[in-house]
């Protein structure tokens, strides 16, 4: 069973910090291992985060889009 917590680390509080994991995760260019590299987020709590960021319909064209190019491409986010 994973132990990973799926909430943003308290660290990740910060708007700023928030904001550049949104812009990060909305890029085509940037995967969620470098968001995990600079910022210590797994994909679920990206997900989490993307989730109670963005509006529903954001979040779930988002979701849509990366599971798409996902399928499309060996290595995607």
């Amino acid at each position: 069973m994973n132990d990973t917590p799926k909430l943003p680390p308290e660290h990740i509080s910060d708007p700023a910090h928030i904001s550049d994991i949104v812009q990060m995760a909305l890029s085509d260019h940037i995967g969620f291992a470098d968001i995990k590299r600079e910022y210590g987020l797994n994909d679920a709590q990206v997900k989490a985060l993307m989730r109670t960021t963005l509006k529903p319909g954001s979040y779930k064209a988002w979701r849509k889009r990366v599971r798409d190019f996902g399928d499309r491409r060996a290595v995607y986010k």
